[in-house]
Formats: C-alpha cells, sequence, structure tokens
C-alpha cells in the first residue's frame, strides 16, 4: 500500500488519543511538515505554533543539531539493553541533565514518557520507604485538578475529574490536596497569585487524618498546566516544602512540563527556589522528538536502594527503552540546542512581553480571566449555559482556520509557544486570537 504524507486513504483504523474521534474523521486537520515556530497543514498553510506541540517543543521544530545527532546515532547503535548493560550517550545525557538540574539533584532514571516518569517515582517513593524501614508508608497524595499523567498511579493522584472517571476506583490509599485556583481572589494576577499559600496547610490536615507514618509521597505539579495553567500562589509550595520534611514525607515536583526552560529558568525547582526529593520530565528533554522521560532524584533517594550484596539488583524496576541510544542522542542534542541558543534566557527576556500580549485580552469577549507565568498562558471564557467545553473548543477551530495553534481544556485555551517565539510572532498570535474571541457565540 502505497503512503500518501498529505492524505491518508482511511481514517478508520487509528483510535486518537484525547480526541473527538468523529469530529475529526468528519473534517481532518493534518499537519504534513513543521519547521522553528509553524506546521504546514496538508493544504499547504502554515500554522503559527502557539502550544509548542504539546508542551514539548520547547526549541521549535526540525531543528538541524537535533535531526543530525538523530540520523548519526541510528546508523551507528540502534538499540542497547539498559539492563545490565550499558552505552555511553545515556551516561553522558545523564551527566548534562545533572548539570543543569537544581544543585542537590544527583541522579537520572529514564523512562518513556511523562506517566511513565510519574510511576517511576510513585514506585520509588513506597520503596525508599520500605528501604529505609518504613514499610507503613504507603499512601500518596496528589491535587485536586493536577494532571499526571494516564496510567493508574498518574489518573490516581491526579485531579482531572474527566481523566479518571471512566476507570473505576483506580488505587486505593489516595488522597488529595485542594486546588490553588481562588478565582475571587486572584482574577487577572500576572504571575504567582497573592493569595492562597495557606492552602498548603491542608497537608497537615491529611496528616492529622491519615498519619505521617502512612504517607509515602506528596506529587504536584509547581505550574499546573494540563487543567488549564493553574499557579501556584506566593510561599505555597514553600510551605508544601516545610511540612513535607517535617513529617518524613518526599516531595515530588511533576516538571514534565515546566521543565527544560518554560519559566525562564532550567527547571521550575529553581524558578522557586524549592528543591523537591525528585522531578519528574518528559517532553522537553528530547524536543518532543523522540518519546523520553526521566525521575531526577536526590542522593537520598537514590542511596537508600545502594544496600546488600554488589551483585544484586538494587531496584526491580524498568523499562525496554529506558536510555534508549537514539533518544539518549536526541536528549543531549536538545540540551545543546538550548544552550547554544540561549533559549532559556531568552525565554525569561520576552516572558514581560508575552504578559503583557496575553493581559491585552482581558476586554475582550467571553473572556473572564487571564493567567500568565513565564512562557505559559490561559485565557478563560465564560462557558455556554449547558454546553461546557462548546464555546473553547469552537474558539480552538476558529483559531486553526486562521492559522494558529492554541489548545483547550474545559472552557480555557491554554497557549506555551516554542522559546524561540519573537516578539512579532507573539503580536500574530495574540492578535489573531483576539479576532477570533471577538466573532465567538
Amino acid at each position: 500500500m502505497a503512503l500518501d504524507r498529505k492524505a491518508p486513504n482511511d481514517l478508520n483504523a487509528f483510535w486518537m488519543p484525547f480526541t473527538a474521534n468523529r469530529q475529526f474523521k468528519k473534517n481532518p486537520r493534518m499537519f504534513v511538515a513543521a519547521k522553528d515556530m509553524h506546521y504546514t497543514t496538508s493544504d499547504g498553510r502554515q500554522v503559527l505554533d502557539g502550544t509548542a506541540g504539546l508542551w514539548c517543543c520547547n526549541a521549535g521544530h526540525c531543528r538541524p543539531k537535533i535531526t543530525e545527532a538523530i540520523q548519526k546515532q541510528a546508523a551507528e547503535l540502534d538499540y542497547a539493553p539498559a539492563f545490565q548493560m550499558g552505552h555511553p550517550v545515556a551516561f553522558e545525557l545523564a551527566n548534562r541533565i545533572v548539570e543543569i538540574a537544581p544543585a542537590g539533584i544527583e541522579h537520572v532514571f529514564y523512562t518513556n514518557s511523562g506517566s511513565e516518569s510519574v510511576e517511576t517515582a510513585l514506585k520509588l517513593a513506597i520503596a525508599y520507604h520500605r528501604a529505609k524501614g518504613q514499610a507503613t508508608r504507603t499512601r500518596l497524595i496528589g491535587r485536586e485538578r493536577g494532571y499526571h499523567g494516564v496510567n493508574f498511579g498518574g489518573i490516581s493522584v491526579g485531579g482531572i475529574v474527566n481523566n479518571r472517571r471512566h476507570f473505576g476506583s483506580l488505587l486505593n490509599g489516595v488522597d488529595h490536596l485542594p486546588h490553588t485556583h481562588l478565582p475571587d481572589e486572584n482574577r487577572w494576577s500576572r504571575g504567582q497569585p497573592e493569595h492562597g499559600a495557606w492552602l498548603a496547610d491542608d497537608l497537615e490536615k491529611l496528616v492529622a487524618l491519615h498519619g505521617a507514618e502512612t504517607i509515602a509521597a506528596v506529587i504536584v505539579e509547581p505550574v499546573a498546566g494540563s487543567t488549564g495553567v493553574i499557579l501556584p500562589p506566593k510561599g505555597y509550595l514553600e510551605k508544601l516544602r516545610a511540612i513535607t520534611k517535617k513529617h518524613g514525607i518526599l516531595l515530588i515536583f511533576d516538571e514534565v512540563i515546566t521543565g527544560f526552560g518554560r519559566l525562564g529558568a532550567p527547571f521550575a525547582s529553581q524558578y522557586f527556589d524549592v528543591l523537591p526529593d525528585m522531578m519528574t520530565t518528559a517532553k522537553g528533554l528530547t524536543n518532543g522528538v523522540i518519546p523520553m522521560g526521566a525521575v531526577l532524584t536526590t542522593a537520598d533517594v537514590h542511596d537508600a536502594f545502594m544496600d546488600g550484596p554488589e551483585h544484586m539488583i538494587e531496584l526491580f524496576h524498568g523499562y525496554t527503552y529506558s536510555g534508549n541510544p537514539i533518544a539518549s542522542a536526541a536528549g543531549i542534542a536538545t540540551l545543546e540546542t538550548y544552550k547554544e541558543e540561549a533559549l532559556f534566557d531568552r525565554a525569561a527576556e520576552i516572558a514581560p512581553y508575552w504578559e503583557d500580549a496575553l493581559h491585552s485580552l482581558r476586554d475582550s469577549r467571553h473572556v473572564i480571566d487571564v493567567r500568565n507565568m513565564g512562557l505559559i498562558g490561559a485565557v478563560e471564557l465564560d462557558p455556554i449555559a449547558g454546553e461546557p467545553t462548546k464555546r473553547a473548543f469552537s474558539a480552538f477551530l476558529a483559531a486553526y482556520d486562521k492559522n494558529i495553534l492554541i489548545r483547550t481544556t474545559g472552557d480555557i485555551i491554554a497557549m506555551s509557544p516554542p522559546l524561540m517565539i519573537s516578539k512579532s510572532q507573539i503580536d500574530t498570535l495574540i492578535g489573531t486570537l483576539a479576532d477570533v474571541l471577538r466573532a465567538l457565540d
């Protein structure tokens, strides 16, 4: 069967993820090429990428250094097992990740996605406490409206209702902190909201309810992205860190979205100056080019497992593709691209312009809130009565027709452009979105 890269002959076989499949297949939206800040559609239009693909193409698209690294590695060593064997590229990438990670983060465990990174971190947390002689610590605490991938552990600690409702009771022994979205107090905030640090104190209530001796870990996104960009109030993350330390609970930051420059620093942990015990990553690690994730840990977490006879396996966990050679090469080239083009610094420098542009939409039709931090932004719309999500989805379709790519979650428009975006491209993105909003029912 010949492959037509512009018009597949049948759309039926592919069950698309997180997609209105029936709607899409009646009127497909196909990308066939990409370069830097733009996608090319099957009908030849250039679409400005306002979402970095899916929060992942932080350096833009089809960057030469990454492409060349993948080609070279595929020709040299396509695959090597990660169980009891190694290859140099995986070790080199781990060293480079640790170089840019917060001081205190010293080890890297490879996965293949953000979902697997979360699953790995949760398992590590429980196993860590067992290794320390505290096997009663099995409870996991997430947060309302949190997103931690789609595996059973991730959706159990996650708190987005539609991601959970179809899959039964999920994991036992899981509880949730309240989310930090306080629209009455913090509407139209620029950057971190002023109100809400006290929400972290609910962790003390969960400790009192369950007993610290039963709690293994708390996992939160420093900035909650997939739920519609919910920001941490000033002092909130610092309080969480203090409470978890007080009670011997591990703190996990889900940095799958915030990692690799999204806030203008390598990681949100550095941006907020709060050091967790573990960080989950993926997406920007390889610029979205090849699936890869990683859990970053402190020496304390790692060293708890380094006991017993040296010939024995310390951790019975891993994946066939952990540290895949081609993915590792892509990761190194991605980090080199970030560094050579100073993309993290660029994100920090252009963030105020991005903020002003976003907040220019404050008086647009149907807009009830605007939120931003780093190169992340959200425009929240007033829902249509009785038809939740429809207004934002209509905006998404209209935006695509006007050659900009945005993302919607509920009735919230979320944007996270590649870090290479220019001021003129910000003007185009936000100006076009203003036109879309003006025409919305």
